[in-house]
């Protein structure tokens, strides 16, 4: 989806399936004439909005606007960051270089599944979800007031799933935490479970947050839970800046090991009753 100054874009098609919106550039309302520089949107569905996000750049440039900030939260193709063998193709770096050919004033990213895409998107800017995550602590605190579960926010114990997101997020809280190591069957690419390592002297009887960057269909949230539960971990909530639509596919909202699960509406397009959306348009 995507969106000029604030409105979406309504996309229309020829029968052939080819591109066929109609756009008038926005206007400055004391002038009259075509603004300077505006700002575009871009929440991913899918990779053909690439393609219209091409063209209604190229028309933006034609009408007379020379600055054009994107606000693009979910870097798509980022799980491709890096190529093995010689038939892989790099899909991160073609995308990258294609973006980087439309001459955006700043391409401002939530949470990158990736350093490599920050290496290769020109005029990146970085936003953290520390303040998404904060709002998630408080919620849990507030649901547990009263009660005798009550814990405060400052000891809600943090989970990362893997040594990455324990880098990339523990240094920005003061909560306790613990991280996993993922045992899997490289073979298949099939997780078959985790140890768990750090301050696990803290999980039994507390409140935990998963925390990560993106999820699929949650098996390595559903494999992070099924341990922590068994180290006596009291409720288990989830947050994830980017959650793609096929984790009403997997176990980690039917097996009951997590309560709720925190995320935005970069990808996520879908309503659940454990899910609670952050919208960040």
């Amino acid at each position: 989806m995507i969106y000029l100054e604030n409105q979406v874009i309504e996309m229309n098609q020829f029968p052939d399936g080819t591109f066929s919106t109609k756009l008038l550039a926005p206007t400055d309302e004391s002038t009259g004439k075509v603004k300077k520089s505006v700002t575009m949107k871009w929440f991913f569905r899918d990779n053909s909005e690439l393609v219209s996000l091409i063209f209604i750049t190229k028309h933006l440039r034609a009408s007379g606007v020379k600055n054009i900030d994107l606000y693009m939260p979910y870097i798509p193709n980022a799980r491709q960051d890096r190529v093995k063998n010689p038939e892989d193709i790099f899909t991160l770096k073609y995308f990258a270089q294609t973006i980087n050919e439309m001459n955006f004033r700043s391409v401002r990213v939530l949470d990158p599944h990736s350093n490599v895409s920050e290496a290769l998107i020109d005029r990146i800017k970085i936003d953290t979800p520390e303040y998404m995550i904060k709002l998630v602590l408080d919620d849990i605190a507030e649901e547990n007031e009263g009660t005798g579960d009550f814990k405060d926010k400052d000891n809600i114990v943090m989970f990362y799933p893997d040594e990455g997101a324990m880098k990339r997020y523990s240094g920005k809280f003061k909560n306790p935490y613990a991280f996993g190591i993922k045992k899997r069957d490289w073979k298949s690419g099939k997780i078959l479970g985790l140890d768990v390592t750090g301050e696990t002297s803290l999980i039994p009887g507390n409140d935990i947050l998963i925390v990560d960057d993106i999820c699929s269909r949650g098996g390595t949230f559903y494999h992070s839970a099924k341990k922590l539960k068994e180290l006596g971990a009291g409720n288990i909530y989830l947050y994830v800046s980017h959650c793609e639509n096929t984790i009403l596919e997997g176990e980690v909202l039917t097996s009951g090991l997590i309560e709720k699960v925190y995320t935005t509406d970069s990808i996520f397009t879908k309503e659940h009753e454990k899910v609670e959306v952050f919208e960040l348009c």
